[in-house]
């Protein structure tokens, strides 16, 4: 057996013949049965339950007459440039990027994050050996559904306590890295909450141009973060941005989960083969909903409103769970990943929690895949998505700790 025939068994043996269903059919199936003994809280999906910035309304009302007509594939001039601002400012960078050649709107990012891996499959050419995607273990399902349309091998890096939750860049080989197409990165991460600093995402940028693969740095938990805002693979990237796409969205930044508006930004030249898949794979955005992002964009004062809203349910976390399951106050994001190990693991503790406490939590065992030697680096941990009221969450706080102890 040839070394890459080796390294290659080991890195993906366990990646076939697992369940690649969404973690909530998953989670569907493992509490049917079950009668929960309280009023439900669904603690489960990462939807923000925040009020709709004010100016939504109006601005789709000033706009609805271009309903009736089909938008650009690239978006339109304003969000682009729109867009472009907000990440010059955001990340201070050198130079905005170019709302022509280096911005383009997406129908939400899962689509784009999505469709992203066959866009860098025929744009990074021949690979020196079977070409392969790359993805942090635990995972947003669409890294892995995008490796996998892209006809690419699946190879899944452990991010875990052990490496601050994300992956570690030391472990990667330069065989593996010259067969691979794209590395997919979250900052802050969903579900550890893990940010990458500056020097990390400058690392893994030059490793992408040393290689010739593709960086998706996944973004769209930014503006949610304790501390220090999270540093953005553009600014560590260089002027030219090149080898580097990120992926931002609404949904979480201006609680706009529903528009399914969202950018891509950086390499001009992936960016010019992506828009020609999109032209022909993708729906547009309606015009409409673009001018209420291209707003979203320019206004800062409902993020603020938003960060103070997650920081005070953090509080409440901080307060009613203390030290238990290895809690910390996360970086980014808005989710709890608790370690239940000594409550019988993941889809122990999330079945109980739903038969015994009404909570709808998911197993971390559903969001990552086992390993090699046969670990799961979920599967010990459950993720709680601070998405609810102050008060709901301080109730659903206070009953997650009843039911484990």
């Amino acid at each position: 057996m040839s070394m890459l025939t080796a390294e290659r068994e080991l890195l993906s043996a366990t990646a076939r013949a697992v369940d690649t269903r969404s973690p909530f059919v998953r989670l569907t199936e493992l509490v049917a049965d079950a009668k929960p003994a309280m009023s439900v809280i669904n603690l489960s999906v990462g939807e923000p339950q925040h009020p709709v910035p004010p100016f939504v309304g109006p601005v789709i009302a000033a706009h609805i007459n271009d309903f009736g007509r089909y938008p650009a594939g690239k978006g339109t001039e304003r969000l682009r440039r729109a867009a472009a601002d907000w990440l010059q400012r955001r990340y201070h960078l050198k130079r905005a990027p170019d709302p022509d050649t280096e911005v383009l709107v997406l129908n939400g990012t899962r689509e784009g994050l999505f469709l992203a891996a066959i866009a860098a499959r025929r744009f990074v050419g021949p690979r020196s050996g079977p070409p392969a995607i790359l993805v942090p273990n635990p995972f947003y399902a669409a890294y892995a559904a995008g490796a996998a349309a892209a006809d690419c091998e699946t190879v899944f890096l452990p991010a875990t306590k052990a490496t601050g939750f994300l992956p570690d860049l030391d472990a990667l080989s330069d065989a593996l890295l010259a067969r691979t197409v794209a590395v997919y990165i979250a900052s802050p991460a969903n579900p550890q909450g893990s940010v990458a600093e500056h020097a990390y995402l400058a690392r893994l940028a030059a490793l992408a141009r040393r290689f010739g693969f593709i960086v998706f740095s996944d973004e769209c938990y930014s503006e949610i973060y304790t501390g220090d805002p999270p540093a953005g693979m553009l600014e560590a990237a260089g002027l030219d941005f090149a080898n580097v796409i990120v992926f931002q969205s609404l949904s979480k930044r201006s609680n706009l989960p529903g528009l399914r508006v969202g950018v891509a930004a950086g390499d001009h030249r992936f960016l010019a083969k992506f828009l020609d898949l999109r032209n022909v794979a993708a729906p547009q955005v309606p015009t409409p909903l673009q001018e209420v992002a291209a707003a979203a964009y320019a206004d800062e004062n409902h993020v603020r409103d938003n960060q103070r809203l997650y920081a005070q349910k953090f509080d409440l976390a901080d307060q009613i769970i203390g030290d238990r399951y290895d809690y910390r106050r996360p970086a980014g994001g808005f989710f709890l990943w608790l370690d239940v190990a000594a409550q019988g693991g993941s889809e122990a503790a999330a079945l109980k929690l739903w038969r015994e406490g009404g909570l709808r939590v998911v197993p971390g065992r559903y969001l990552a895949r086992e390993q090699a030697d046969g670990s799961n680096p979920g599967a010990d941990y459950i993720r709680v998505a601070m998405v609810q009221n102050n008060q709901t969450t301080a109730e659903a706080l206070h009953r997650l700790v009843g039911v484990l102890g």
